[in-house]
């Protein structure tokens, strides 16, 4: 069963994205929690030859919860080049970030992976709150905690965003002058993405409507009304939406990604906020970093990566393009090694 909010077709709330497609889920309920789930810090796991250490760091009022992932052979004594992993939107530290922070740890960083503010196991209410803004904040707290970490070269601290998370760590980056190297991995401004659907061929006045629908609903749950959920991702199997799409549910809703913390779910409110984002914008002035941008040759959203590279500032930028991967086959398996493999030498020559 689905709340429908003032008449809006699923056509229509689908965004022509992936940002909200998959239409509504009963409005007040949440299949996952409505609270952080609780995370202590200092708990030691042990993956692939790896020490993963869980961490709490402060973000205003917000208690952040991340990974912290240290190269083999570690030693607190040394100093090392660090990376902070960004995750897409709908995911978690868990996932595909957890992985590029695994390999690139085994490659001699040290890497933290983190929930966005409002998501997975960090704090902030109302839960599944999606604002790129919000995130970009996360992003400064993040590196403001590898700065008080002993083991950490303040002068050597690099970015990797995937997924939304690539249009997070741009447009933090561009203001963050402690990144001194970034890469994005299937790249998405997820404000484009909203106004200009997936492939970016959609009329943005398309989104109107949705937007009147926003609206309305900001004004039931300002009187009291309850909230209403989206989905990040499809139903397994809905073939009308874009293929990246529908692999990216085959990643979220089956065992091959899915992870408890990550719902599938986030507050329709959450659209004005991703609908006005630009990650972008700014880049051809403000993005002087070296950049290594890698994208699959047969994802919908090689669009971004385009964009991005063509209107980057940075003289040392790259475009790596993987023949025959989509979107989501970057996110694990082959794709995941074959463009770590691109990352590793990038990160080590830039943090040198």
């Amino acid at each position: 069963m689905s709340k429908k909010t003032g008449g809006l077709s699923r056509r229509n709330f689908i965004l022509t994205s992936s940002v909200a497609s998959a239409g509504l889920l009963m409005a007040g309920h949440a299949s996952a929690m409505l609270s952080p789930t609780p995370n202590t810090s200092g708990t030691t796991t042990h993956v692939d030859g790896i020490t993963v250490t869980s961490v709490l760091f402060r973000n205003n009022e917000i208690m952040m919860s991340g990974n912290i992932y240290v190269p083999p052979d570690f030693s607190e004594n040394r100093q090392y080049a660090a990376i902070v992993v960004v995750h897409p939107g709908g995911g978690v530290k868990e996932q595909t970030a957890g992985l590029y922070a695994l390999k690139l740890a085994k490659e001699g960083f040290v890497t933290l992976a983190f929930d966005a503010s409002h998501q997975g196991a960090s704090g902030g209410l109302p839960r599944f709150v999606d604002d790129p803004m919000k995130r970009v904040v996360d992003f400064y707290s993040a590196v403001d905690y590898l700065t008080i970490l002993p083991y950490v070269d303040n002068n050597r601290i690099g970015a990797l965003g995937v997924c939304a998370g690539s249009g997070i760590t741009v447009k933090a980056s561009m203001t963050e002058r402690r990144i001194k190297a970034l890469a994005t991995v299937s790249a998405v401004d997820v404000g484009a993405a909203t106004r200009k659907g997936w492939e970016g061929t959609t009329s943005e006045s398309e989104l109107i409507p949705t937007l009147d629908a926003v609206a309305k609903q900001r004004t039931v749950e300002a009187a009291g009304g309850a909230p209403v959920y989206v989905n990040y991702v499809p139903k397994l199997g809905d073939t009308s939406a874009p293929k990246d799409l529908q692999e990216a549910a085959d990643y979220y809703l089956t065992e091959r990604g899915k992870y408890p913390t990550s719902t599938n779910q986030m507050l329709m409110t959450s659209i004005s906020t991703l609908a006005s984002f630009t990650g972008f914008e700014g880049a051809d002035v403000y993005l002087t970093q070296p950049l290594l941008i890698v994208a699959g040759s047969k994802a919908g959203s090689l669009w971004h990566s385009q964009e991005l590279h063509n209107t980057a500032a940075s003289v040392q930028k790259t475009l790596h393009i993987i023949p025959g991967a989509t979107h989501m086959n970057l996110y694990d398996g082959q794709g995941a090694t074959v463009a770590a493999s691109k990352l590793a030498p990038f990160f080590k020559k830039n943090l040198a």
